[in-house]
């Protein structure tokens, strides 16, 4: 169980890294989105690859996050029954959906999702809009994306198997952490001490 939760950790920190940055293509997606805009009204000029490539990112955030989504815990979860349960019962359901419903159905997505990436890299499939781009990266997000997530769905399998046999704490829990305005305030309120003692 050890190596397992080591290997755990490693998944972890990649989703994690990953994370990090895949947050930056909502940004340009948003920019690439305002830009076209306003030059079509502006100019009355527009590109469908300007269209497609914020659609190739927004959905590369959401293919590539997934993984990191699901180690936050942050993915849509129906509570109504598993919160009236105990903790064990809880980590327990946990399993269950991670290994019959997560694990196949990430795997099933794979099974077909490599081979259509494959087929459009090999053919070079352009878009059918009028200057719109190759299809091939769009689609390299789909075995990319569920790869992630499959190995994520294992890291939370194994912590909550180390969990039931009382190797770690609750996996579960929320890291209560400082939103980006406390952490503001506490450096606003910080520096407005200093100056007050340098007074």
């Amino acid at each position: 169980m050890q190596a397992l939760l080591k290997l755990s950790r490693a998944v972890d920190w990649l989703n994690t890294q990953i994370g990090k940055y895949v947050i930056w293509l909502i940004l340009a997606s948003t920019i690439i989105s305002g830009v076209n805009a306003a030059v079509r009204k502006a100019f009355n000029i527009g590109s469908n690859a300007f269209l497609e490539v914020q659609w190739y990112l927004f959905a590369a955030s959401f293919l590539i996050a997934a993984g990191y989504t699901l180690l936050n815990g942050e993915h849509v979860k129906i509570d109504v029954v598993s919160s009236k349960l105990s903790k064990r019962a809880q980590i327990w359901i946990d399993v269950i959906g991670f290994t019959f419903f997560l694990t196949p159905v990430c795997l099933a997505i794979l099974w077909y999702g490599i081979p259509f990436f494959l087929k459009g890299f090999h053919s070079g499939e352009i878009s059918g809009n009028a200057g719109g781009l190759v299809r091939w990266p769009v689609y390299a997000m789909i075995p990319l994306g569920f790869t992630l997530l499959l190995l994520q769905g294992w890291s939370e399998l194994i912590k909550r198997l180390a969990f039931l046999q009382g190797l770690i704490e609750d996996p579960t829990a929320k890291k209560v952490e400082k939103s980006a305005e406390e952490e503001l305030a506490e450096a606003i309120q910080r520096l407005a001490e200093s100056k007050n003692k340098a007074v």
